[in-house]
């Protein structure tokens, strides 16, 4: 089965401090290269998220480069071309979604790149909002 993780998995994977922590790092032990994706931009975003979080919560750059090394091994990172990030923003557009939402179409771009059967996030509702064809195979860890 092809898998695509979100970045809100990927970052409650190693928070052990997150409630969503157990389930998350439950789906992404059982990922390999061979069997699930992200986004590449996820892996900007996840450093963004753990080097910028709380005091007491932070990590450090070098932690945090440490985990993208290891998100790096063990998933396929799709990329989209320009022409492809306009034709979401198009889309999305087209929908009459303004504003970050955005970010989460482009996610779901990149999903759809890979035909991914499972697409998991914590943020179901706005996945959903932006592809409702495809809210079938959105669902939480």
């Amino acid at each position: 089965m092809s898998l695509f993780l979100d970045t809100s998995v990927l970052i409650a994977a190693v928070r052990t401090a997150d409630l969503r922590h157990a389930p998350s790092v439950e789906l992404v032990r059982a990922c390999n290269h061979e069997n699930a994706s992200c986004a590449a931009h996820s892996l900007a975003e996840a450093y963004a998220s753990l080097t910028g979080m709380r005091p007491a919560n932070r990590f450090r750059p070098a932690q945090a480069m440490l985990l993208l090394d290891e998100f790096r091994k063990r998933f396929r990172c799709v990329e989209l071309t320009a022409d492809e990030v306009l034709e979401t923003a198009r889309r999305i557009a087209g929908l009459g979604l303004s504003g970050g939402i955005i970010y989460d179409a482009l996610l779901l771009a990149c999903a759809r790149k890979v035909n991914a059967e499972r697409i998991y996030t914590w943020n179901e509702r706005h996945f959903k909002l932006v592809a409702p064809d495809l809210s079938e195979r959105i669902v939480a860890p």
